[in-house]
């Protein structure tokens, strides 16, 4: 039978001079057996087991998390106001309660306002990651939430493109006549006016506000009976999701008259119904429409 390195080593050497020997030629061994092993794919840390409680968290979920890693998704977010819709389609949906969503088991949650102020408390206290999307208050502050919550969501690289993508969208822009007004109205009878994403959305494209009272406001009709803005933005009249009631403004006949005027430019409800990335789509509408 062949002898073994070591074992020529033992009769050719004192033992004081074999053992450090021995320790090379095993080292190399090892070495040179673990050189065709495979290296092992890095285990992927990302949140394997997301829910999201509503639909603004939805469009971000829908966005940049894979069908394979949701659990479910709001009810709310095939409706017509959620641009995502129809990655949604499929999807289980969960309420957004806290027992429901424990249930689940996932190891993210991901909300803006859904469950309320008190549920990123409750999850942690079962042992659940929390993710909460800030509140933007202009353009530029949802270009950095887009990064931030694709960061968050394992996917920082896509949030970054999209990110410099609406960037770049917003820079090509055309610019309106300085000064054009703009009103925006809703089936309801709701307009905007300064403190609102869409009164961010009229300053990017270059508008003025015809609603200069701040917040959610009932058309001012009163204003319209002897005052027309330049452009008339309606929004959810496709979908007629923000129902009319038997006292909107939207029937008095002032209003009703503003659909029919020279410049309306109909967004979808779907692209300001949330702070993200779809809120260029609107502003690109709206500047193109105002440099007609």
């Amino acid at each position: 039978m062949a002898l073994l390195i070591p074992d020529l080593l033992r009769f050719c050497m004192p033992a004081a001079r074999r053992r450090p020997w021995i320790a090379a030629i095993l080292a190399a061994a090892l070495c040179g057996c673990g050189s065709n092993v495979p290296d092992r794919p890095a285990p992927d840390r990302r949140a394997q087991r997301v829910v999201s409680l509503d639909y603004c968290a939805d469009q971000y979920v829908l966005k940049f998390v894979g069908r394979e890693r949701i659990l479910a998704v709001s009810p709310d977010a095939a409706r017509e106001f959620s641009y995502m819709r129809d990655r949604a389609a499929g999807l289980p949906t969960i309420r957004p309660v806290t027992e429901d969503v424990i249930t689940l088991q996932p190891d993210l949650v991901v909300r803006s306002y859904g469950g309320g102020p008190q549920a990123p408390a409750m999850f942690e206290r079962a042992g659940i990651d929390v993710h909460t999307i800030a509140w933007a208050e202009n353009i530029e502050s949802v270009v950095g939430l887009i990064e931030a919550t694709a960061g968050a969501l394992g996917s920082a690289e896509q949030g970054r493109a999209v990110a410099a993508d609406m960037r770049a969208r917003l820079a090509a822009l055309p610019r309106a006549a300085p000064g054009t007004e703009a009103l925006y109205m809703t089936p309801s009878g709701v307009t905007a006016g300064p403190g609102t994403l869409v009164d961010e959305v009229f300053r990017a494209a270059g508008l003025a506000n015809f609603q200069t009272r701040p917040g959610w406001r009932e058309i001012p009709l009163e204003r319209l009976a002897y005052e027309q803005p330049d452009l008339i933005v309606p929004a959810f009249f496709d979908s007629l999701t923000d129902h009319p009631d038997a006292w909107s403004p939207m029937r008095h006949p002032v209003a009703r008259a503003q659909l029919q005027a020279e410049a309306v430019v109909p967004i979808a409800g779907a692209w300001t119904a949330c702070g993200a990335w779809f809120l260029v789509d609107a502003v690109e509408a709206l500047a193109q429409g105002a440099a007609r």
